[in-house]
């Protein structure tokens, strides 16, 4: 889907597309999207890390993308979807994340839950919860599994309020001085989406590769 189908069909809006979301709400459906991503278990799906990039690029001086917006509003947006959300996720978590989590069938959702206590376990409370924002599915699951395993609500708070500021804010910046630094940006959009998805991937890709590195017999050696 091109940048100029957006624009004249604004109306069809497709959930996994960032330009599509941003073309058609604007700064409140990065608050909306960023909100269900981190604080509810069915938003893992949301392209979060493709949002904020595209959402600071749009707000750049002189780009003609599917919208342009205001950066204020958009860090604004982005900062109150992460942290309210995170913040509901951990309050679902304690309340049954734990049953929550059991009665999905997804498999990523689960493969993200191992994630999330992998980086518990190894890094400590505080460092996991700022490390997960930076990992799909697992910063959706690591919220509520935070609550579930009863992590104090201070340091859940605290530690949230960091990783989400450097998150949101980072991300959005770092979009913003892309396109205005870039003339005509915006007619790369997708393939510098594209790009932003993979990085953000490279998390995963990585643990997966560990992970069957540690399986193999005699340390790995096949």
């Amino acid at each position: 889907m091109t940048v100029s189908t957006l624009a004249a069909a604004p109306q069809a809006v497709n959930l996994l597309d960032a330009g599509s979301l941003l073309s058609a709400f604007g700064a409140l459906g990065v608050a909306a999207a960023l909100f269900a991503e981190t604080g509810l278990l069915v938003g893992f799906f949301l392209p979060g890390d493709s949002l904020l990039f595209t959402a600071g690029l749009l707000c750049a001086p002189g780009t003609h993308g599917p919208v342009h917006l205001s950066l204020p509003q958009v860090l604004c947006a982005a900062l109150a979807g992460a942290l309210l959300g995170a913040q509901t996720g951990y309050l679902i978590g304690r309340r049954g994340g734990r049953a929550l989590l059991s009665r999905s069938r997804s498999r990523k959702l689960h493969e993200g839950a191992e994630r999330a206590e992998e980086l518990l376990d190894r890094y400590g409370h505080a460092k996991a919860i700022v490390l997960a924002r930076f990992v799909p599915v697992v910063r959706t699951v690591l919220n509520p599994l935070a609550g579930a395993l009863n992590v104090s609500a201070r340091v859940f708070t605290l530690w949230q309020i960091a990783g989400g500021l450097v998150w949101t804010v980072g991300l959005v910046l770092a979009g913003y001085a892309l396109g205005s630094s870039v003339p005509d940006v915006e007619r790369y959009l997708l393939p510098i989406v594209a790009l932003v998805v993979l990085l953000s991937l490279t998390p995963l890709a990585v643990e997966m590769i560990r992970r069957r590195s540690h399986r193999t017999p005699n340390g790995g050696s096949r």
